[in-house]
């Protein structure tokens, strides 16, 4: 499979205490650069967070966020902390009993003491495990992103490859017209010169010619690269930079196909296969 470098997902955990999401985002890079957003008490997690992602990235610039949205009030209503209100119990009894006429806790002084009053909280064990659980499934949803926009890059590609390879066969056949044409304009401006026949001349002339317009090598080089193309495509895996590099060749064949042309229709082939390259070159920046 053929992996873009650009994806994105998201997964949410519901918690007692809140939402836990997990998202990943990337875009195209030379080589992979991991960003992490955390909260501070999930520091600790960044190393395994980092090994993890890394192990299935080669490539891009990857965005790690993860965020906590607590419930509101009304739906996460604070809780009395027992424990402490029997504490405070104990206190205000062993106060009166030494000074009888101090001021006892009222219920408003009790509600204010620092702890009386606790919101459901997550443990920070449970926040480990869950993170660690969101992270496997985004990995999974982040992977099966990249794979259907790798696929549509796939076949953008090959289609490319197949109009190169049709103009490549177009242009086979023009070569041997071309040089037909040029000897019978060459034979017809030889005679009008010399006044005679000088077949050896014209032979000569016709010879350089040809091979000044031979471009058989260059088909077949295009010929050979589209088909490693190909190959790469089919193989799969991170062919990213491999197909990178045949661009530049497609590229360089293209250019010398241009140049040597003398028809028209050999130029238009040339100009549009580099057309086609460029289209091809462009997107295989976002493959990995």
């Amino acid at each position: 499979m053929i992996y873009s470098m650009t994806g994105f997902a998201v997964v949410t955990a519901e918690l007692d205490a809140g939402s836990l999401a997990l998202e990943l985002r990337a875009v195209n890079h030379r080589y992979l650069d991991l960003q992490l957003r955390v909260p501070d008490e999930l520091r600790a997690l960044e190393p395994v967070l980092r090994e993890a992602i890394s192990s299935q990235l080669t490539r891009g610039k990857v965005e790690c966020r993860i965020g906590f949205a607590a419930r509101q009030s009304e739906q996460n209503p604070a809780q009395l902390n027992h424990a402490l209100l029997r504490q405070l119990v104990q206190w205000n009894g062993e106060v009166k009993s030494v000074l009888p006429e101090a001021l006892g806790l009222c219920v408003a002084d009790v509600l204010r003491w620092n702890g009386v009053l606790q919101s459901i909280t997550l443990s920070a064990d449970t926040l480990r495990a869950t993170v660690l659980e969101l992270l496997q499934q985004v990995l999974s949803e982040f992977a099966d992103a990249r794979g259907r926009e790798g696929g549509k890059l796939k076949e953008f590609l090959l289609q490319r490859v197949s109009q190169i390879e049709a103009l490549c066969s177009d242009v086979s056949p023009r070569i041997p017209a071309a040089v037909a044409a040029y000897e019978e304009k060459l034979a017809a401006r030889l005679r009008a010169v010399l006044q005679g026949d000088d077949n050896e001349r014209l032979h000569q002339e016709i010879s350089l010619f040809a091979s000044k317009i031979d471009v058989d090598e260059e088909l077949s080089r295009l010929r050979t690269h589209l088909t490693e193309m190909k190959r790469v495509l089919a193989q799969g895996g991170t062919v990213g930079k491999r197909l990178d590099f045949l661009m530049q060749e497609l590229h360089r064949e293209a250019n010398t196909l241009g140049s040597k042309s003398v028809d028209a229709e050999v130029s238009r082939a040339s100009m549009e296969m580099k057309l086609l390259i460029e289209q091809m070159r462009e997107q295989i920046q976002n493959i990995e």
